[in-house]
C-alpha cells in the first residue's frame, strides 16, 4: 500500500499544493513490469501508480532489484508496460521521443566526438529545421550553463567524470525536454563532484523548471534536490511503499538545511522504510 508522509507545511509544501490543482502532467497508472524466464513469469514491478506535476523534482530510492531503472526505462520509451500506461500530458508513451532525455551513470557520450559535438548530434537531430549558427549557439549556450565552455573541444577521454557528467546534463537539455530522467547520475563521482553538480542540478532546475524523475540510492542527496521522495519497496513485485513530502522552501541552502531538525525526521524515515521494514534479505537479487 502507497503511504503519503506529510510534513509542517511552509512555502514549499504549498507550491506543491498548487500544482496539484493543475492537471496532471506525467502519469503512471497501475503499471506492471512482467518478464518471461524458464521457470515461469517473472514480476519486477506490480501495480505502479504516481502523477508527477510540470515542474516537479521526484526522487526514486529503494535497493538494488526493486526496479527503479525498470520503471524510468519505461517512462522514457525504452521499454513497455506489461499491464497499465504511461502517459506525458495525456498522451501514451509508446517509444523513445525528445520530450524526454535520459542522464545515465555511465555518460553514454560518443568517444570520437567532442563534448561540443556530442551536444550537436542531440541537438542537429531535433531541430534539423534551425540553421548551423542557431544550433551552434543552442550547443554553446548549453556547455556554458554547465560551466564547461573552456572543455568545449575536448573529448571524452580528455575530461574529468564531473565533466562528462556535464556535458550528459549539457545534451540532455540542450533540447528542452519536458521531462529529465536521471539515472542515479553521480553515482560514479567522488563526493566534491558530486555535490558541485547537486548545486549546478539545483540551479539549472531552479532557472528553466524543467520536470525532473531522478533514482539516487543517496538520501541526503533525495531530500536536497527533491520536491517528493518516492521510497520503492523490495523486489520481486516491487510497488512504491510511501511516499515523503520535502518541506524545505528553495532556493535551497545545503548547510540551513542540515541544521534544520526536519531535515533528520525526513531522513530518519527513510532509513527506517529501507533498512528496517524494508531491509535487504540475504536472499533478495
Amino acid at each position: 500500500m502507497q503511504i503519503v508522509a506529510s510534513n509542517t507545511t511552509n512555502s514549499s509544501a504549498q507550491d506543491l499544493s498548487d500544482k496539484r490543482n493543475e492537471n496532471p502532467f506525467l502519469v503512471i497508472d497501475n503499471v506492471s513490469k512482467v518478464y518471461p524466464t524458464r521457470q515461469g513469469s517473472f514480476t519486477v514491478l506490480e501495480n505502479i501508480n504516481l502523477t508527477v506535476y510540470e515542474g516537479e523534482f521526484v526522487c526514486v530510492i529503494g535497493h538494488s532489484g526493486c526496479g527503479k531503472s525498470t520503471l524510468l526505462n519505461m517512462v522514457a520509451g525504452f521499454n513497455k508496460p506489461t499491464t497499465g500506461e504511461i502517459r506525458l500530458q495525456n498522451k501514451l508513451i509508446t517509444k523513445p521521443g525528445p520530450d524526454r532525455m535520459v542522464v545515465f551513470q555511465n555518460y553514454s557520450l560518443l568517444p570520437w566526438l567532442t563534448a561540443f559535438d556530442n551536444v550537436m548530434l542531440a541537438v542537429k537531430n531535433v531541430y534539423p529545421q534551425n540553421s548551423k549558427a542557431q544550433n551552434r549557439e543552442i550547443v554553446k549556450e548549453h556547455l556554458e550553463m554547465v560551466g564547461l565552455t573552456a572543455g568545449a573541444n575536448k573529448k571524452p577521454n580528455q575530461l574529468s567524470g564531473g565533466m562528462r557528467q556535464r556535458v550528459s546534463i549539457a545534451r540532455a537539455l540542450a533540447i528542452r525536454p519536458q521531462v529529465l530522467i536521471l539515472d542515479e547520475p553521480f553515482g560514479a563521482l567522488d563526493i566534491l563532484t558530486r555535490e558541485e553538480l547537486q548545486e549546478e542540478l539545483l540551479k539549472i532546475w531552479q532557472e528553466h523548471q524543467v520536470t525532473v524523475l531522478m533514482i539516487t540510492h543517496d538520501i541526503d542527496e533525495a531530500v536536497l534536490l527533491s520536491d517528493r521522495i518516492v521510497m520503492m519497496t523490495n523486489g520481486p513485485k516491487a510497488t512504491i511503499g510511501e511516499i515523503l513530502e520535502v518541506p524545505f522552501p528553495r532556493p535551497r541552502d545545503r548547510a540551513l538545511i542540515a541544521e534544520d531538525p526536519r531535515y533528520y525526521g525526513l531522513r530518519n524515515q527513510a532509513l527506517d522504510f529501507l533498512f528496517n521494514r524494508f531491509a535487504l534479505s540475504d536472499d533478495a537479487y
